[in-house]
């Protein structure tokens, strides 16, 4: 009967331990606060984007979906982007062809 109370005496200290030195390495469930309304962790360089910049998004996820407001954005700024790149397209079409030959 005494070993059985030591070893459960023995589970419980080791165990104590643990918590302990588990609280200490991963914090005591804290939360970030939240970020503000209008804001999102979803980032595109402010020029350039690159095909790995949009394979690299990321939405935060919702009960139906990813979060609409992240989505907008996203597909707005691919959308800027693809103006100015057709923009600039446009402006060296529209340049002379210099000739090279002479």
């Amino acid at each position: 009967m005494l070993t059985m109370l030591l070893y459960i005496l023995i589970v419980a200290v080791v165990a104590a331990v643990l918590f302990v030195a588990a609280s200490a390495v991963f914090g005591r469930e804290e939360e970030l606060a939240p970020l503000p309304p209008g804001t999102t962790p979803t980032v595109l360089p402010v020029e350039g984007v690159t095909a790995a910049d949009v394979r690299a998004l990321r939405f935060q996820q919702t009960l139906r979906g990813y979060k609409a407001s992240e989505v907008d954005w996203a597909l707005d700024r691919l959308a800027e982007e693809i103006e100015y790149l057709r923009a600039q397209l446009q402006e060296l079409q529209a340049e002379p062809a210099v000739d090279l030959q002479k």
